[in-house]
């Protein structure tokens, strides 16, 4: 009996321990093997992790035009923060999941019709459903001051209802800048939780601006109140963005801009204004407005998408006009190289160049001037806008120097068919026609009579940067700069101040062009805007100015519209040494004449006053004192006819184009069929 006792003993010692090993063995491989595994189960049964968001960067204003470094940067793009309820359904007891939707819903607003899709989300099976986003600091406090007392009361779990928070773009100056700055989308990408851009210097410098989010956890307390929020993965704010664009002189550009599209009936219209010198970008204005903050509205919208792209840096028009500086310009740089062959010159600029006949070689149709002239120079091919005389030069250079020079000049001295490396996506490179080259139809891109049409800006294309681009080189004394939006790029740590991108340490130009031939040309481009120009309306009383008038025809389905054009207008003012260039151009403004006012789709009568009117602004808010004091319109107290800028100048080439041009003059009709 004892031995069968002790047997018994035996066999349960025996068991209980061979249960004890087993514990032992379960124990080691649920907390050693199996550790992480069951510590991860138990943390989203306990905890859960939400992000902690990044700041995106901040894009600042060019306050230091007007030498005011006093002044606090002025912020026009930055992220302020919001916030997304959540509710964790799982906590809430089902006899007050009704009471509850109903009562956010009267707090947040909720239309009638997504009352019932707001209340379906209490009953999903899940541990977080979103029920609203991007709400305000108020909203926020007014729903945790019904909520908390609630949850109280029903002894739900104080979590069970969370925010998230958020952080989205704000725009003090709701579309100023719109088309250049654009945006982000509400919604972000799934997989790296990062801000989506839409375009614009959002989309160029994404990889500056956007930040690293970091991470923390909440506890999950279905029975009791108690909350952990532990960040443990700090956020990486994004870096700031420092902007050549001025706010002001933005503002300035697209009021003025506005009126004159509206004045004008035109479909569009653009300004671009740079300091010659540097080439920061002061102003890039567009009207239609596009306006970020209502993104959505534009991209599903095929008309209002239109407004959303920068056109001066996208859009690539035949450049018109304004090309016949460019061409005057490489005359005379022809000029300097044949003299240095021992070669006699192309021309002379004050020379006697007949003009009354239009006939080119390769050509089926003769060149024609607005107006019949029958002798020009330089200054008033100029200033009446001539393609006949600039036809004429160029025909003069590549007879001497050959098509390939004019072509290579073209490029390398003014950089048509370049981009110019401004920072936004989608700029165009424009089209230089190549030598050599044939269109898809089989056409070849450069014949004998394209270098004649490329003379006054026809059979190339150029968009309006790559125009300001070529003007700086003309008004600065003869270097090719880099058109830029940015002055820095710079994150702010904890250390101070991490400077990313400099421009200011940048060298951002380079001579192409001799400085007596850029001033000479400059000198010309002074008559424009006097008596006799083609852009009278362009003058700003009290200061001096120089420009140049375009009136395009716009190429639609394959060929060339008679009532479609974009009419522009690039100028420079203080002309000695300008504060800035500045192009207007107005897209397809309403065709036709207007009496007293003549041809309203023409450069000089749409364009050219809306250019007065931001030049005339602009000089004002930076302070320019008037450099032309004697320069304004008869009937002025202020005006003198004898001290007025360019007034003499101006005379004198009136009387010199009366005598050559007089028809009633027997013995000048005799030389022209002479020279004709």
């Amino acid at each position: 009996m004892i031995e069968r006792g002790r047997k018994r003993l035996f066999i349960l010692s025996l068991a209980i321990f061979f249960l004890f090993a087993l514990l032992l063995i379960q124990f080691f491989n649920i907390q050693i093997i199996e550790g992480d595994k069951w510590s991860k189960i138990a943390d989203r049964q306990h905890f859960f992790e939400i992000k902690e968001p990044s700041v995106r960067g901040t894009f600042y204003a060019n306050n230091l035009i007007k030498k005011l470094n006093h002044e606090q940067p002025q912020k026009i793009v930055f992220d302020v923060e919001k916030y997304h309820l959540h509710i964790d359904p799982a906590s809430i007891q089902t006899e007050y999941k009704k009471e509850i939707s109903e009562a956010l819903s009267a707090i947040l607003q909720i239309p009638s019709k997504q009352k019932n899709a707001f209340r379906k989300q209490f009953y999903k099976k899940s541990r977080n459903r979103k029920l609203a986003k991007w709400l305000g600091y108020h909203e926020k406090e007014k729903i945790i001051d019904w909520w908390m007392p609630y949850a109280k009361i029903h002894k739900i779990p104080r979590n069970a209802l969370y925010f998230v928070s958020d952080y989205q773009r704000s725009y003090p100056f709701d579309a100023l800048l719109g088309q250049v700055l654009h945006t982000v989308q509400d919604v972000k990408d799934t997989k790296n939780e990062k801000a989506i851009p839409t375009g614009g210097l959002e989309l160029y410098f994404d990889t500056f601006l956007q930040g690293q989010s970091g991470r923390k956890r909440l506890m999950r307390s279905p029975r009791h109140a108690m909350e952990i929020d532990d960040v443990y993965i700090s956020p990486k704010q994004g870096a700031d963005v420092y902007l050549t664009i001025n706010h002001v002189l933005q503002s300035i550009a697209e009021e003025e801009l506005a009126k004159g599209v509206k004045q004008f009936k035109a479909k569009a219209g653009w300004a671009a204004m740079m300091n010659p010198f540097t080439g920061e970008i002061y102003v890039l204005a567009q009207y239609p407005f596009f306006y970020p903050s209502r993104y959505q509205d534009y991209f599903n919208d095929p008309v209002l998408i239109e407004h959303s792209k920068v056109k001066a840096a996208t859009d690539a028009n035949e450049p018109g006009s304004v090309m016949k500086a460019v061409t005057i310009a490489l005359a005379l740089l022809a000029n300097e190289e044949l003299k240095a062959k021992g070669e006699s010159p192309l021309f002379m600029p004050e020379e006697k160049m007949a003009t009354a006949n239009g006939s080119f070689p390769g050509r089926s149709k003769p060149i024609t001037d607005t107006s019949l002239h029958r002798f020009l120079n330089m200054d008033m091919a100029i200033q009446k806008s001539s393609n006949i005389y600039v036809a004429r030069l160029t025909e003069k250079i590549v007879a001497r120097l050959g098509p390939n020079w004019y072509r290579q000049k073209l490029q390398q001295v003014f950089g048509f068919g370049l981009k110019t490396g401004i920072e936004l996506p989608a700029e165009s490179a424009g089209f230089l026609p190549s030598l050599g080259k044939s269109y898809p139809n089989g056409a070849l891109e450069w014949s004998l009579a394209t270098p004649f049409s490329m003379a006054f800006g026809h059979n190339l294309l150029a968009s309006s940067l790559q125009l300001l681009r070529a003007y700086a080189v003309l008004v600065n004394g003869g270097f090719l700069v880099k058109p830029t939006l940015v002055q820095k790029i710079a994150r702010q740590n904890e250390g101070g101040e991490e400077i990313l991108l400099n421009h200011a340490d940048e060298q951002n130009r380079v001579r192409v062009l001799p400085e007596s031939i850029a001033n000479r040309v400059k000198r010309s481009l002074k008559f424009t805007t006097k008596m006799g120009g083609t852009a009278r309306k362009a003058d700003i009383p009290g200061f001096t100015e120089g420009g140049k008038t375009s009136t395009a025809k716009k190429i639609i389905h394959g060929i060339y519209s008679e009532t479609c054009y974009v009419a522009s207008f690039l100028g420079f003012t203080p002309a000695d040494k300008p504060e800035f260039l500045l192009l207007v151009a107005l897209d397809e403004p309403e065709y036709g004449y207007i009496p007293g006012l003549g041809k309203n789709h023409n450069g000089g009568a749409c364009a050219a006053p809306i250019f007065r009117e931001i030049a005339k602004r602009s000089l004002e808010y930076l302070g320019i004192e008037p450099d032309d004091p004697y320069g304004y319109p008869v009937g002025d107290p202020r005006y003198d006819k004898l001290k007025a800028d360019f007034r003499q100048e101006t005379e004198k080439l009136k009387d010199l184009y009366d005598k050559w041009n007089n028809p009633q003059n027997k013995t000048l009709t005799h030389e022209v069929k002479k020279i004709n």
